[in-house]
């Protein structure tokens, strides 16, 4: 999809963050946007900020884990713009806990959101986005969906299962006018971590804001960034997108040491408690 002026891209989780920015940098290129989230005041502000001459901008309540939310969404998104080409499953949240003591309820709220949104998202848009001559579906993975840490668990284990989907998803796809991505971000300036149901972390004596803190200090790529790397991608048709250098870095370490990574990320975390 070389070309994004005229069509319309349908994004999840668009208040802020990644979302956001892929809302600004769609409309710069001529790409109507319908952005949705549960977060309506963070919406509104996304819907003004991508205002463009030219641009048609809809905002909706959606909560990605609702199957009928989604759903009514990708019908809501044809009925208001005419058609739909691109749907980016973006929308995200964090436990940060252990697998032992991580809740079930907690499980489930993080699930129905990376998880299940991204396949109730793949599935409500793409009979929609197959009558057009070319489509795009992106799914928001993480480096996390290919390198996992220890009370990171429930979040590693949705990201591996959004690579499994989407990966499957693609194969499926070859050819009709579908393209699919998969997405592996590093770290990304957002607000994801401050968000987060944080529990427990490796290292006990830091707070929920400290690991924030934290967390942002080290994320060395930004939202509009990503967003941009994303975008780039989708005009590349890439079934695979890596965002920022840690993702490079991370992706080349566990093809140089495929067995012995998880020990080692394990054991760095374990050295600093």
């Amino acid at each position: 999809m070389k070309i994004l002026r005229g069509k319309v891209a349908a994004i999840t989780g668009a208040a802020s963050g990644i979302g956001r920015e892929l809302a600004t940098n769609f409309a710069k290129e001529g790409c109507s946007v319908a952005i949705s989230d549960i977060d309506k005041e963070g919406l509104d502000e996304t819907a003004e900020l991508t205002s463009t001459e030219g641009v048609k901008v809809s905002a909706h309540i959606v909560d990605v884990a609702d199957r009928e939310q989604v759903h009514q969404f990708a019908e809501d998104v044809v009925e208001q713009h005419g058609k739909v080409n691109i749907i980016i499953n973006n929308a995200g949240v964090v436990v940060a806990d252990t697998l032992e003591d991580v809740t079930y309820e907690n499980l489930e709220w993080l699930w129905g959101i990376n998880f299940w949104g991204v396949v109730y998202g793949s599935k409500a848009f793409l009979p929609y986005i197959k009558q057009q001559p070319e489509g795009h579906i992106v799914n928001i993975s993480s480096i996390n969906g290919f390198v996992a840490w220890p009370y990171n668990g429930p979040y590693c284990a949705a990201k591996f299962a959004v690579k499994g989907f989407t990966e499957s998803l693609l194969q499926e796809m070859r050819g009709t006018t579908v393209g699919v991505s998969c997405v592996h971000p590093g770290g990304i300036k957002t607000d994801i971590a401050r968000n987060a149901r944080f529990i427990k972390s490796g290292r006990p004596e830091i707070t929920r804001d400290e690991g924030a803190e934290l967390f942002e200090k080290i994320c060395i790529t930004t939202a509009d960034k990503a967003a941009r790397t994303i975008i780039a991608g989708i005009k590349k048709n890439k079934r695979r997108i890596l965002v920022g250098p840690d993702a490079y870095v991370f992706d080349a370490l566990t093809r140089l040491i495929p067995v012995t990574h998880t020990r080692l990320w394990g054991f760095l975390l374990r050295k600093r408690d």
